[in-house]
């Protein structure tokens, strides 16, 4: 029989983080204080299912076993003889300090914790626990029921133990596990920056407006959603909200500065689709705006922005967040990029990545363009990211 895992917060993380669970196997018990989220979150799961039934992903039967699977409860002691409890509740320390503290007087001394935190650095969070050895991170991407990456983050009083035993616990899941360090913003959400941060930066240049900027990710690099695009579609509130927490979180770092063309937006209330209005309006009537296809300038734009994708990628490695697979796994895997960005490097040259990074460098005398030194090593030495 499948062991017991134990959920914390019956929100749409929490809800889809145990719906994996179950598929897996596992009996799984979801709770949260709130009786109505539980029965929110039971229906989400039964749609979900319902959907992948119609699709073919499970017959009806097989369905019926993954809800037989799931309980629902108010009560953390509910928990007791779980083996693995992942926390996905509101981003706030001092509760998530609370629900640990709790957790570790319920749960057997083998049981492993787990946050499903996106922000929020995993030494600080399990700093609360007697054994935070037992404590690490376990970042799904949204919806986890689909999205097939999951960071796995050990804070620095993690056993190396109960890393690896996540690590193919998660894999068994039929998921994409990568080991990172605990650094702000793990792997995707700090190499990711650039991609939405020099799109802003090069609008509030003047050189492109956002239909422009769109086109070129897409219809020059591959990516399947622009820059704009996709945070009218995260939500300009969420997505300003990361990007300056990673600044602050790397002590105001000029590579993680944030936007206020996309501060204004937020306080507009122009957040994206859930609003109607962001970048673009998705109010009925609407016309799209036309981007300008000049060939040159969509060159300009992409190569622009990728070659800060790459230096990000490249200084993830360089600072041991995550070996240069990892990180081109959890970009592939955990925001769909069209290629790996240090695979990409190797295919275009260290030496052209860094000359056009030069380039900006010299140009902007900015902080934010800096060539990372392992890049710089690469191009010395004509050597790959990728062995």
């Amino acid at each position: 029989m499948k062991v017991k895992i134990g959920v914390v917060g019956a929100g749409t993380m929490g809800a889809g983080i145990a719906q994996v669970a179950a598929q897996a196997g596992h009996r799984v018990v979801l709770t949260d204080t709130n009786p109505e989220q539980l029965k929110k979150a039971e229906q989400q799961i039964s749609s979900s299912l319902l959907k992948l039934t119609e699709k073919g992903k499970f017959s009806s039967e097989e369905a019926e076993e993954i809800k037989n699977n799931m309980a629902y409860s108010t009560q953390l002691s509910e928990l007791q003889e779980a083996v693995l409890v992942i926390e996905a509740i509101v981003e706030n320390l001092a509760v998530k300090h609370q629900v640990f503290t709790q957790l570790e007087q319920v749960v057997s001394p083998t049981c492993i914790l787990a946050s499903n935190t996106s922000s929020l650095s995993i030494a600080s969070i399990g700093s609360c626990l007697q054994d935070p050895s037992r404590f690490l991170g376990i970042h799904f991407f949204n919806p986890a029921t689909l999205m097939p990456l999951v960071e796995v983050i050990p804070g620095v009083a993690t056993s190396s133990e109960n890393t690896q035993h996540i690590e193919e616990l998660i894999t068994s899941w039929h998921k994409t596990a990568v080991v990172c360090k605990d650094t702000p913003g793990f792997i995707v959400n700090r190499v990711a920056r650039p991609f939405y941060g020099e799109a802003l930066r090069i609008y509030e240049e003047g050189l492109a407006d956002f239909a422009t900027i769109d086109w070129a990710m897409t219809t020059i690099g591959g990516f399947k959603m622009g820059p704009f695009t996709l945070m009218d579609y995260i939500g300009n509130d969420i997505n300003y909200t990361v990007t300056e927490t990673v600044f602050a979180a790397f002590y105001f770092d000029p590579r993680f500065k944030p936007s206020f063309t996309q501060k204004r937006h937020m306080e507009a209330g122009f957040l994206g689709r859930k609003t109607g209005r962001g970048f673009y309006n998705y109010q009925e009537g609407s016309v799209a705006p036309a981007p300008n296809r000049n060939e040159a300038l969509g060159q300009q734009i992409f190569e622009r922005i990728l070659v800060l994708l790459i230096n990000e990628a490249a200084d993830a490695v360089f600072m041991q967040v995550a070996s240069p697979t990892a990180v081109d796994l959890a970009m592939t895997k955990g925001v769909n990029y069209p290629k790996g960005l240090l695979a990409w490097a190797d295919e275009l040259g260290a030496g052209w990545v860094l000359e056009r990074l030069e380039i900006l460098f010299a140009e902007y005398g900015e902080d934010r363009y800096r060539p990372n030194p392992l890049l710089r090593r690469k191009a010395r030495e004509q050597s790959k990211f990728i062995l």
